[in-house]
């Protein structure tokens, strides 16, 4: 390979690797939800009633600013309904009720690592649709990252495992599945932050008819929380909540899933668990055993394979794949 050739695939790496950056931060993020939605749980609030209020809320905090990235552009909307609203339902609506369902029966680290069996379910989906084996590397990477789930998940220790929980983690995991499939498509007409506005806004619509037919219980206690030892008031948490676990999640995550794909994504979104687990420890003094910090050892050497696979992929291009 000359090097006029190799100069361009490596400058094409970079916007990826800062997707890699980008997915990190939308991680650290987003694994606080849990610790932030533990402690309304705890006070009373039901997963519908927190699900729907963060959705909403977030909503809320981002039309001013889709507005202004619109500018009158309502058009992009109406022509993008379908990803919208699969990323409402799927992406933002189940994915989350799921996982709060889960939080309420499991520690937080147990019912995140559930839900990031995510990236297992995109690499089998992906083998269905393309009729293709994945690459050596993927396979490893994958079956690397399954086995770091199941030393997190700690089976064998003391801690009793709800089996309901455990269905309610699974069903969070189909629904993050759907969203890395809807959010890493590229689409100039539709700015990540209008797809997560109009998503959070179709997950918040769907928790309230939900709970407006009784299907879903509905209800909120508005006294202090117990939040890192601390009594704090309930609107601080559910803010935080909103802010910094939901807009700032949703925005970035939608930005990385574009820069990196489904696949790549995905898989990098699964340092969430780790970020997880550390808040929890942190925040909720829910203390990790030694077996899950073996397992999130393992969860990183699997992303760090898959990595590696992508990355040789861009580098080897069309044309040698074809020799390999």
């Amino acid at each position: 390979m000359t090097t006029q050739q190799t100069l361009p695939r490596i400058a094409a790496i970079r916007p990826a690797l800062s997707g890699v950056w980008i997915a990190l931060f939308s991680s650290a993020v987003f694994g606080l939800s849990g610790s932030f939605a533990k402690p309304l749980l705890e006070s009373g609030w039901t997963s519908g009633a927190a699900v729907g209020a963060r959705m909403a809320g977030a909503a809320v905090v981002l039309i001013i600013p889709t507005v202004f990235v619109l500018r009158g552009r309502w058009g992009s909307v109406a022509a993008n309904w379908r990803p919208i609203l699969l990323f409402g339902v799927f992406g933002v609506g189940i994915c989350q009720f799921a996982y709060f369902q889960a939080v309420e029966r499991l520690s937080v680290g147990v019912a995140l690592l559930l839900e990031y069996l995510a990236p297992v379910l995109i690499v089998l989906a992906l083998w269905v649709r393309s009729k293709r084996r994945p690459a050596r590397l993927t396979i490893a990477g994958t079956l690397l990252s399954v086995v770091g789930l199941v030393l997190v998940l700690n089976l064998t220790g003391a801690q009793r495992v709800d089996l309901v929980g455990v269905l309610w983690g699974l069903g969070a995991a189909v629904g993050l599945a759907v969203y890395f499939f809807v959010t890493a498509k590229a689409n100039a007409s539709l700015p990540p932050l209008v797809l997560a506005t109009g998503g959070l806004l179709v997950g918040a619509v769907l928790m309230f008819l939900l709970g407006a037919t009784r299907l879903l219980p509905m209800r909120a206690s508005f006294g202090d929380v117990r939040f890192a030892g601390f009594d704090a008031p309930w609107w601080a948490v559910l803010g935080a909540l909103v802010v910094v676990s939901t807009v700032l999640a949703y925005v970035t995550g939608i930005m990385a899933a574009r820069a990196l794909g489904t696949k790549m994504a995905s898989f990098v979104s699964l340092t969430e668990v780790l970020f997880a687990v550390l808040w929890a420890w942190l925040l909720l003094g829910e203390l990790p055993a030694g077996i899950q910090l073996v397992g999130g050892v393992l969860i990183v050497g699997g992303v760090l394979l898959v990595r590696a696979d992508e990355l040789r992929g861009t580098l080897a291009g069309p044309r040698d794949r074809r020799r390999a």
